[in-house]
């Protein structure tokens, strides 16, 4: 069978060579019902465009990058669906690795993407030290999600801060005598959500808040473990409210404290912190505070987009990664029968917030 080529395309289509080589690397400028066309005629022919040709011949790869550490956490893959929605939007592909939480891996695939002339890499980084991602910038535009920094560079991440804060001013308005907060402070992010805990705890000196900084945080048994400990305490002593620095330790924390003979959240109330939904599959519905994992993708595409255009209105790429560019995506409170008994969705600001398919 002949291969088919563009010009076969084109005459399918009834267009110039130059329409479909636009439909297929500049499809912004097409107009609809023309890209409609040469799409039909492509998906009619089987066409399928010569990448090594193309980049052999100086041209980009139209598809970004996406680097996950894993593809077991909600986040991930609420990160992978707003990529992928914004950067169809914008006329681009996405590719995903996943680099299994190891950091060689990581650098690894976005110094891949970045050789196969991706038009842009998105990297979820498993650690806050990403100088081996970030020394690719100067090739790629390159967003690094899921880290605050302050270094030169493009950043997205949840405001950490904000879900502890957000969580503990939830679990005061149930009207605690005291407060337990389990989960180590292994990470950025639960020190951060632990930090905002603290700093709104300070003001209700009335409250006794128990900091336990045990439990692996990605361990529900642990959460289990400590759970069953708290509801075996007397009534004089045990917590009203367990706050887990993460949902798996919180949906840990219910089972313990059912097992125990207690119920939640009528005897103690359980919140997580970190919008996980692979970990909503508990007996009773998890109080969270989300942190729009999607949105996080869909910014850092955005990012990416930024980046392309200051070049193509020829800005100095040094001059842009001379500046640190980080985003902070506010988190919203989702109450559910844990703490409540009800489902509810308050944001702490909406202001362009995009919940995507979260729920």
């Amino acid at each position: 069978m002949a291969k088919v080529t563009i010009g076969d395309v084109a005459r399918e289509a009834g267009v110039a060579l130059g329409t479909v080589s636009n439909a297929l690397n500049h499809p912004e400028k097409v107009r609809p019902e023309t890209l409609a066309l040469v799409n039909d005629a492509i998906q009619r022919l089987g066409y399928a465009p010569n990448q090594s040709a193309r980049l052999l011949a100086g041209g980009s790869n139209r598809t970004f990058g996406l680097v996950l550490p894993q593809l077991n956490h909600g986040l991930s893959l609420q990160i992978a669906s707003g990529a992928s929605t914004e950067a169809q939007r914008q006329g681009y592909g996405l590719l995903i690795a996943t680099a299994n939480g190891d950091a060689t891996l990581e650098s690894n695939y976005t110094r891949y993407f970045a050789g196969t002339q991706m038009s842009g890499v998105l990297v979820q980084a498993s650690s806050a030290d990403v100088s081996n991602i970030t020394l690719q910038s100067s090739r790629i535009p390159l967003a690094v999600l899921d880290v605050q920094s302050d270094r030169p560079g493009y950043f997205v991440s949840v405001d950490c801060t904000a879900q502890g804060s957000l969580i503990a001013e939830h679990a005061v308005s149930l009207g605690p005598r005291r407060i337990a907060v389990i989960g180590r402070t292994m990470t950025p992010q639960t020190v951060r959500r632990l930090q905002g805990i603290r700093t709104i705890m300070e003001r209700y000196p009335e409250i006794e808040l128990d900091i336990l900084d045990h439990g692996e945080i990605t361990q529900a048994p642990d959460g289990f473990m400590i759970g069953r400990h708290l509801a075996q305490k007397g009534a004089d002593e045990r917590p009203d409210v367990v706050i887990g620095l993460t949902d798996v330790l919180a949906t840990g924390a219910i089972e313990g404290i059912r097992a125990a003979g207690l119920r939640v959240p009528d005897d103690i109330a359980v919140a997580g912190c970190d919008g996980n939904p692979l970990a909503w599959s508990g007996s009773v519905g998890l109080t969270t505070c989300s942190p729009t994992g999607y949105e996080l993708g869909r910014r850092g595409v955005r990012q990416l987009i930024e980046q392309i255009e200051a070049a193509r209105a020829g800005t100095d790429r040094a001059e842009l990664l001379a500046e640190n560019h980080q985003e902070l995506v506010r988190p919203f409170i989702l109450t559910r029968g844990s703490t409540t008994g009800q489902m509810t969705v308050q944001a702490s600001d909406a202001t362009g917030l995009n919940l995507g398919t979260f729920l």
